[in-house]
Formats: structure tokens, sequence, C-alpha cells
């Protein structure tokens, strides 16, 4: 959430900034501009008023209970009660009002964050080549099912479309993913953890879910949400707590399936494990100051690309468009890795920096070393990474001309083979 007066103060400069990523006809800032101004208005006649009401307690303790006096003070006292009730509930309102406002504008671009959508994010960086193959390539869907890998029409019994089921040495090599993932955080110094799966509503609007985004996430009918990643439950660690600056940088990360809609039209080749309800992912997370932020962000996203390298994968590492980043982000790099099936990039990491977006909403803040005042933290993300469309860049990458896929390097000794073939 935008801090309201910087609205306030900065008006046109942020305006400018939001119109990065949203169009001019669905920003007025003018509105919570006014709204706030008149907020603080009631806001000042209630403290007078409230004032007023606390002196009559000393009016009060001078005079003769029985005295008429006493008893006009009374009667001008629930009248006065009366109307700092009124007051109070006026500036409620008000604060309800600009709530609603504020909290479906997006957060504010890092300055050299460019505008518009995708067709203005920038690769930044490249590493390897596309692979060279001296036969027809398959994608990862007819591979796996030379493989027995993959089983998508068992699984489509069991949940429906849009479900995957991994058999056999497929099972193995996603685990594998996983657990190499893990070894590398643990080996980072980042704290692992294995958060709850059902979350509130209100966890779901700290990490920037709600309001907008509520249909893309599943509900159960009570009321909680399944987690679309681990970053929805990170983002609320340190949820109304205020944390002593020699804590952070906190760093984390958490193995989780991840649950998502994925409503929408998609391009006709995106089918097996391009787009599902449910997939695996590990998460990377950060609380620093804000003086930090900029370093976490780094690292995180150095940290993203060194696992990607060290699978062996071609990739892009993009810089986003403000109008391509996630809501709640003032900056993202996505690391797309090369599919030789489709023939195209697909992210399998996206690291993000919310600044004190996320951190607002939960009210999570560091007390500074030196002794100032307590101040929001800073909140940043990295998938470290997402294992289905990762999985199949490994498959169509390290395809064999003989229908084998050869086990990236960095892999084996969690699978316990060197290649996967139909007699393996």
């Amino acid at each position: 959430m935008i801090d309201i007066k910087k609205i306030v103060n900065n008006t046109e400069g942020v305006r400018k900034a939001l119109l990065k990523r949203i169009p001019e006809d669905e920003l007025d800032l003018g509105k919570i501009v006014t709204l706030y101004k008149e907020k603080q208005e009631a806001l000042k006649r209630y403290e007078t008023l409230r004032a007023e009401q606390n002196s009559y307690n000393e009016k009060m303790a001078k005079l003769d209970k029985g005295s008429q006096a006493f008893k006009d003070l009374v009667q001008n006292l629930k009248s006065v009660s009366a109307d700092v009730k009124k007051l109070e509930d006026e500036v409620k309102a008000y604060e309800d009002k600009l709530t609603v406002l504020i909290e479906v504008l997006p957060n504010i671009p890092d300055v050299d964050v460019v505008a518009g959508g995708k067709e203005n994010n920038e690769v930044i960086e490249t590493f390897g080549e596309k692979p060279e193959k001296n036969f027809e390539v398959k994608d990862h869907v007819e591979i796996g099912e030379e493989l027995g890998i993959f089983d998508f029409e068992r699984a489509a019994k069991m949940g429906g479309a849009q479900m995957a089921m991994y058999r056999g040495d497929g099972a193995l090599l996603e685990w594998a993913l996983i657990q190499f993932f893990i070894k590398e955080h643990l080996k980072d110094g980042y704290e692992m953890i294995l958060p709850p799966h059902l979350l509130t509503e209100n966890s779901a609007y700290v990490a920037g879910q709600l309001p907008k985004f509520k249909e893309d996430v599943f509900w159960t009918t009570d009321g909680y949400c399944l987690l679309p990643t681990a970053e929805t439950a990170l983002a609320n660690y340190y949820k109304d707590e205020i944390v002593d600056e020699s804590e952070l940088p906190k760093k984390l990360f958490a193995y989780t399936p991840c649950y998502r809609k994925e409503a929408g039209s998609y391009r006709a080749n995106e089918r097996g494990l391009m787009r599902m309800h449910q997939f695996n992912k590990v998460e990377m997370f950060q609380y620093t100051t804000d003086e930090a932020s900029d370093l976490a962000f780094e690292e995180l996203v150095g940290k993203a690309k060194d696992l990607v390298e060290k699978l062996g994968l071609h990739y892009n590492l993009v810089k986003l468009a403000a109008g391509d980043c996630s809501a709640g982000m003032a900056r993202t790099y996505d690391v797309e890795v090369y599919l030789p099936g489709l023939d195209r990039y697909i992210e399998v990491s996206s690291c993000s920096n919310a600044r004190d977006y996320q951190t607002r909403r939960g009210n999570m803040r560091f007390k500074p070393a030196d002794g100032g005042k307590p101040r929001l933290m800073h909140s940043l993300n990295a998938s470290g990474l997402a294992t289905s469309r990762l999985m199949v860049a490994v498959v169509e990458t390290y395809q064999n001309s003989d229908g084998s896929i050869t086990v990236p390097d960095v892999l084996r000794d969690f699978v316990g083979k060197d290649k996967i073939s139909k007699n393996s």
C-alpha cells in the first residue's frame, strides 16, 4: 500500500510514476487528496472536542455532586460526548473511504523502471546459447509419454483439467529439483520454512492478492485461501511486529505446492506442465532495512540465475516494464529459460522488490540500531525456483536422439542415475 502522505505531499510525482503502469482514466489521486484534507479537518474538530470532553473531569471534581452546577455539567458532558462520538465515526468513515481508494493502487515503480507493458521489457543479460540438436526435437509432453514419466490423463481423472502427475523417474526428477534448491539455499544461509497452505483473507490482503486479484485464488467455503505462492505466507512472517535492526536481513525460503486458478486464454501450445492449477515451487524471501533492499534484490537475482546456470540451461534475464510487474512490486527481473520444444522463452523465476508496499499493509517495522523511531521494513521475493516450467526446460534441453533424457550433473545424486530411458 502506498503511503498516503506521499500521495498528498507529492501528488504530481506519484501520478506520473503510476501512469507508467495504469491508464490515466483509472487514476484519480485528486479524490484521495480531497478526502484526506476533509479527514484532517474532521480529525482536528474531533481532537478539540475530545480535549473539551476530558476537561469536564477536572471541572466536576471541584463541585458538590448534589449541586445544580454539577448536574448542568453532567448534561453538558452528555451532549459533548455525543458530538465526540459523531466526529469519531466521521473520521473513521473517511479512513475507510481512503483505504478503499488506496488499497487498489499498485506500487510506485522505481525511477529506472520504464513505462508500458511486455512490449517494453528489456533483456539485460543472456547466459549460454540455444541448444543445438542434430535430430527432430520433441516437446516435453511427447517425451514424457514415451518415457512414462508424466501422466496427464490419469491426473485429469483425479483432479480435472490442468492437472499433472509425475511417475517413476519423473517424480524422482521433480523431487531432485526441489532437493537441489533446498540444499543451495541452506548453503547460502537461508532459513527453511514449511508454512501453512491455508491462509486467512487478511494474509492474502497483506501480500497484495486482495482486493484486486481475489478471483485468481482458490477459496474454501469458510473463507480461507489456498496459497497461490509461498510468498503469500512469507509476506506475513512479521505481521504486526517490531523487530530489532540486528535481526535484519531476515532470509527465508519455503517449499510448497502452489494453487492457482490460471483463468484466461492461453497459447494453443501451452499444454502439459505449462499451465497448471497445482505446481511445486521453492520461494526465497527477504526482509531488510530500507537502505539494504537494493543489495538484497541483487542477491536474490544472483541466486536465481546461479540455480539455472548450475542446471546448464540457456536463459535471458529480463527487466520488466512497469505495466508487466505485479501490482505490489516496485521492480521485477524475470529469469526466462529457453524451451527447445516450443522454441521460445518462459519465466521460471520472478525476482521482485516490494519496498514497503506489503510491510505497510502488515504493519511490519524494525527498530533502528541508533535508537530512532521504528520504520517500515522492505520485503523482497524471488522464485528459487518454480519446478513445473523448469522441468519442461530440463526435459527438452537434455533430450537425446534415442528418446532418453540425460540427467543434469547437479541432480544425479538425487535421482540416482545419469540417464532416464525406457529401460531404466
